[in-house]
């Protein structure tokens, strides 16, 4: 085991901007709860998973107050989430084009809408990827059903990588539309296409494994999981054939804060190569565009 090197230009593959109405965030899956805490009591629907989870005070400008806290811990630059309603992410970007880069969820309920845009955002703002929460949708849609399909082949057509949350969901909602299993389908039918899971994949983590192995477009970032927690199928495939398949990202201002985070990575038991990939160098290669100036030059092998 060997600790994180100094100074690397960690780049946080999910974090957001908190905001007074963050519970709000959460306002498209609400059809889907059904439990009285999930309808009535928690702020965050997977509150139940995660002890001391960010809660943010009033804050004069919330884009400011983020940065500060990716430079406290050391985050060069971050996937941050845009929309054409989010007015705080799209001026984040104007603002702070060295530190952010735009990724957009899709709506697979959305038809050639959906498709359309995702084309203006891309055309606005110049995306580095795309997202999905297969199991928050209403209604539902798995990431392996003909819905997604127009939306796949635009992404291979602009060569934008897609993040996906796939596993158990956190939130009290069915988990059949993320069964790891769809992946193998997915990245048979569209081998240009990118994909990074994301939340874990548990409890199937071994099948992600094997996934990755078989197919070079499958990935898999750390998000929603305190280092203390990252599955040992994982750490173990990054130590040996998964340097290039493991990337980090976080969970911020969701169940994590930054503190927390980069107070357990020094424990993780990665080898001393896979470090640097997993920081930023594997994100580098599967992000289709890179903040303003950051400072990555030459071999990232």
């Amino acid at each position: 085991m060997t600790a994180p090197p100094p100074n690397a230009p960690v780049i946080d593959l999910m974090l957001g901007i908190p905001s007074l109405h963050q519970k709000e965030a959460y306002d498209f899956m609400r059809p889907l709860f059904r439990d009285q805490e999930s309808l009535r009591s928690f702020e965050f629907p997977a509150e139940y998973m995660f002890k001391d989870y960010p809660r943010i005070g009033p804050q004069e400008d919330y884009a400011a107050y983020t940065v500060s806290l990716m430079d406290a811990v050391g985050i060069r630059a971050a996937l941050l989430g845009v929309s054409a309603r989010n007015t705080v992410a799209l001026r984040a970007l104007q603002d702070y084009p060295t530190r952010f880069v735009p990724e957009m969820m899709v709506s697979a309920n959305g038809g050639m809408e959906a498709v359309r845009e995702l084309e203006r955002m891309d055309d606005l703002v110049g995306l580095a990827a795309v997202s999905a929460f297969p199991s928050g949708y209403f209604p539902q849609v798995p990431l392996g059903d003909k819905a997604f399909f127009p939306l796949y082949a635009c992404m291979v057509e602009r060569g934008l990588p897609f993040f996906v949350c796939v596993g158990v969901p956190g939130p009290r909602i069915p988990m059949e539309p993320q069964l790891v299993e769809q992946l193998d389908e997915l990245a048979w039918f569209f081998p240009d296409l990118k994909i990074v899971m994301r939340h874990g994949a548990e409890p199937w983590t071994d099948l992600a494994v094997k996934l990755m192995l078989k197919y070079p477009n499958l990935y898999y970032s750390t998000s929603a999981f305190a280092p203390r927690h990252y599955p040992r199928a994982i750490i173990d495939y990054a130590n040996t054939r998964g340097a290039d398949k493991i990337l980090y990202a976080g969970y911020f201002p969701a169940g994590l804060t930054l503190d927390r985070i980069f107070a357990e990575l020094p424990s993780v038991p990665f080898a001393e190569h896979v470090w640097p990939k997993f920081l930023y160098q594997n994100a580098c290669r599967v992000l289709r565009r890179l903040p303003t100036d950051f400072p990555v030059s030459g071999d990232l092998g």
